[in-house]
């Protein structure tokens, strides 16, 4: 399957989609939430197309084809062994998420992320009574990497109970290795915290890279690591509302379902089902290999733009997810502030670091899963941007006295 089948335009707006609706203006290039504009793999179309034409949508249960689906998918595609016991079903990643830490951890305990961070990690932990405990991320060399010194002083607070990883790594992109993942596992084991890793991004690692899930570093790992995933990223169907969770642990896995039932998010939607198990099929796999080479495509035009059009800017090394984590520090605006004038003067919109807990000022979020034409517009809408700011910084630059 080409690449080139995902240079068909899709007209989004009109839709009723959050990315391309919210905004009332028209014209403005949407870069911002991830959320692909592409359309699903055939696949999973026709399996939705098949069951939409029934025309009922009464209540649904997960057959046994989705859980040997979800088995099937992660042994062949990431090398990770699950059995259909272990995986509980759920609206969503997100939910998931929050679901997980208020069955395991109490009121007032601590959960360790990586910042930047995920912005709805931020809100899980907070909605949960819980407390965030940031480890930042460091740039060395063009590359994030994990603060492992500081990741052992969090674990020895008391109250720290988890570490909730993003793997593969939102916003930054790192595909964290399989050492990471062993060094974080063991930390995990020897703290005695809860290791939750949400790995809907997983599908999206370039050629050369592997994606490695926490859950098969280590034996400890694979009896106590508590995975959350999705077809939903990958195959552009988060509006379907069908995730699952693997626990392996039966206690916490006891814990884990009461939670997911207390929250009523254990009943996945009729048609996200269908769509998980059309997509974790081999025309799936096919359909996903093609996206990911358009996908690397546009990672290396942006590289390349910014290299000549924005240099004062700092890209760090892009490896997993359709996202690009970009440093505008340079021109001395805040992100929040390059968001808004972006959208308000150049119809272009992208996410503000700030939404991130960026660790310093003036990083911004592209999304890079659209067609290349279109990104390349709204680029060139942020070089406008830079350009002005330029022009604006020698206006305002006290003259040289003459000699």
């Amino acid at each position: 399957m080409s690449p080139d089948i995902f240079d068909e335009p899709v007209e989004r707006r009109g839709t009723r989609s959050l990315k391309w609706d919210s905004d009332a203006a028209e014209g403005v290039i949407e870069l911002w939430v991830a959320d692909m504009d592409f359309r699903t793999a055939p696949v999973v179309r026709r399996a939705i197309e098949r069951r939409a034409a029934d025309g009922v949508f009464g209540y649904g249960i997960p057959t046994e084809d989705f859980y040997r689906a979800v088995c099937s998918w992660q042994e062949r595609r990431h090398g990770l062994r699950c059995s259909p016991e272990s995986i509980i079903p759920v609206t969503g990643v997100v939910p998931g998420i929050s679901a997980v830490l208020q069955a395991l951890l109490q009121p007032g305990e601590q959960v360790i992320i990586q910042t930047p961070a995920y912005n709805c990690f931020f809100s899980s932990i907070r909605n949960s009574g819980l407390e965030l405990s940031a480890n930042a991320l460091r740039l060395e060399g063009g590359r994030w990497k994990i603060d492992f010194e500081d990741l052992e002083r969090r674990a020895e607070e008391p109250r720290a109970k988890a570490l909730l990883l993003c793997s593969p790594h939102n916003p930054t992109g790192r595909v964290w290795s399989r050492g990471e993942l062993e060094a974080a596992a063991a930390l995990c084991e020897r703290r005695g915290l809860y290791l939750i890793s949400d790995e809907i991004h997983e599908e999206f690692v370039p050629r050369g890279l592997r994606f490695t899930p926490a859950a098969a570093v280590s034996d400890w790992a694979a009896q106590h690591c508590i995975t959350l995933s999705a077809a939903s990223k990958a195959f552009n169907t988060a509006g379907l509302q069908a995730g699952y969770v693997i626990v392996p642990d039966p206690e916490d896995r006891r814990r884990i379902d009461r939670r997911i039932n207390i929250n009523e998010i254990c009943d996945a939607n009729p048609l996200g089902v269908e769509a998980l198990i059309a997509a974790y099929s081999s025309e799936g796999a096919e359909w996903l290999d093609a996206l990911n080479a358009y996908i690397a495509r546009n990672r290396e035009a942006l590289r390349s733009f910014v290299a000549e059009k924005l240099p004062e800017c700092t890209l760090p090394e892009m490896e997993g997810t359709y996202l690009a984590w970009l440093d505008m520090s340079a021109f001395g605006q805040p992100s929040e502030q390059i968001e808004r004038e972006l959208l308000e003067k150049h119809r272009v919109r992208i996410a503000a670091g700030a939404h991130y807990g960026e660790t310093s000022p003036g990083w911004i979020r592209i999304n890079l899963a659209t067609q290349t034409k279109r990104l390349l517009e709204g680029l060139g809408r942020i070089a406008a941007w830079a350009a002005e700011r330029r022009g604006s910084a020698l206006e305002t630059r006290p003259m040289s006295p003459h000699i």
